[in-house]
């Protein structure tokens, strides 16, 4: 097969369709059976989308005029990616690249003139890159500027970071084997870690591999999930005996890693809104051999899913941006759009006046966001705090993150982790 052909489809589809790389990819890459084929598929995907803006301005310099055909133009970026940033020898990336054309004979030609017109001027055009913001960044420009209002001494840093691969993270099941134990199982297999410096549970491999390589997987020895996702279970503080409240729940990480810290619970209710999604979660469960109720439901609208019992705790897991995981989604910079976030406010303030009825006095809420934007974050809390007179904050005391007038942000890249949010409510 022509691994060039099969990705440029697939980015096609989220270019063209708006569907997510995730959704495709799991859709695309099982029936693939040669491993390498599929492994060449995915990085040319994640990396083309990655430095999607970039290489789009690249090929506009390239080009005598707009290319009409979306397809050869996605080909032409995922050669002209694979030649500025893969270890493959050009001639073979112009090669294969020109010969995924398929039946579009007309743009064989094309294809190779401007690739090789690419490796003759590669200095040049790496020169006007660094001119362009969108360019430079590769990134809308609303995006830069969202970043750079909320986070102007360090944005560039940031934005640097979500063009990075980010590193795969395992959480330790402690129900099962200690941190310990399960690295001494991965050097066994000759998979390098380290414990991470924020969190002992949470290990960090230096190089990602496939969980069927990650050894007690399907036993539920290990989970895959970011540290600073690992932050939320020992942040929401639950004891023996109470009852807990997953919201927007899917895929289930936050939820199980509750059961795993405490599974002396009364009981667990995972709520998400996506029947689909829902699933992930009760896969999730049955790996890791735990138990909790999974419910179809609107977050916005508890009476048609709550019982009436009040929760000691809650974890509000809001829908947001996503702003702070685009190294691990980079088609959100394309999928995203900035009209979104004023929806996406809206929602998380319907949400949190939703759910607040439903927890016990004395009970805690964790809110939080795995976006770096202050209106969804600390403005967000601010508001709910301003107008909820039995709620007041808990500080957290961490050595992650940084203190906001409310709650904490973790950056992207902060101590290799995802860019998060926290913060902690108490009903009066």
């Amino acid at each position: 097969m022509n691994s060039r052909l099969a990705a440029t489809k697939i980015i096609c589809r989220v270019v063209q369709n708006g569907q997510s790389l995730t959704s495709v990819l799991a859709n695309e890459l099982p029936p693939i059976s040669n491993g390498k084929d599929r492994a060449l598929i995915q990085a040319i995907c994640y990396g083309t989308l990655r430095y999607y803006h970039s290489l789009n301005f690249i090929l506009n310099q390239l080009l005598r005029k707009p290319l009409k055909d979306e397809e050869i133009r996605v080909l032409i970026l995922v050669g002209l990616f694979q030649l500025k940033y893969m270890r493959i020898k050009s001639h073979a990336v112009v090669s294969q690249t020109v010969s995924a054309v398929n039946k579009k004979i007309w743009a064989k030609g094309l294809v190779n003139a401007v690739l090789r017109n690419y490796l003759r001027q590669e200095q040049d055009l790496n020169n006007l890159t660094e001119e362009d913001e969108v360019a430079k960044f590769s990134h809308p420009q609303w995006m830069i500027d969202l970043v750079r209002n909320d986070w102007p001494e360090c944005f560039e840093q940031i934005l640097a970071e979500n063009n990075q691969q980010a590193p795969m993270a395992l959480r330790v099941n402690q129900l099962q084997t200690t941190t310990d134990q399960y690295l001494q199982r991965l050097q066994e297999n000759d998979i390098s870690a380290t414990v991470s410096s924020v969190r002992d549970g949470a290990v960090v491999l230096d190089s990602a591999v496939s969980v069927e390589q990650l050894p007690g997987f399907e036993k539920g020895e290990v989970s895959v999930q970011d540290t600073a996702a690992q932050l939320a279970a020992e942040l929401l503080d639950v004891q023996e005996g109470y009852r807990v409240l997953d919201v927007c729940a899917a895929p289930g990480g936050k939820a199980t890693h509750i059961l795993e810290l405490q599974p002396q619970i009364e009981r667990l209710v995972a709520v998400d809104i996506d029947d689909n999604r829902l699933l992930s979660i009760k896969e999730n469960l049955q790996r890791l051999n735990l138990k909790a109720d999974c419910i179809a439901g609107d977050a916005c609208q508890p009476s048609q899913w709550w019982d009436g019992k009040l929760f000691d705790r809650i974890l509000l897991d809001a829908p947001c941006s996503a702003m702070g995981v685009i190294r691990r989604h980079p088609d959100i910079k394309l999928l995203r759009r900035q009209e979104n976030i004023k929806k996406l406010l809206q929602l998380q303030k319907k949400i949190l006046d939703a759910i607040w009825p439903l927890l016990k006095p004395g009970g805690n809420l964790l809110y939080v966001t795995c976006s770096i934007l202050k209106q969804e974050n600390t403005a967000q809390i601010s508001e709910f705090l301003s107008k909820t007179p039995d709620a007041t904050e808990i500080p957290i005391h961490s050595n992650w993150g940084i203190a906001q007038t409310h709650g904490k942000q973790i950056l992207t890249g902060e101590n290799g982790m995802d860019g998060f949010y926290y913060a902690c409510l108490r009903k009066n």
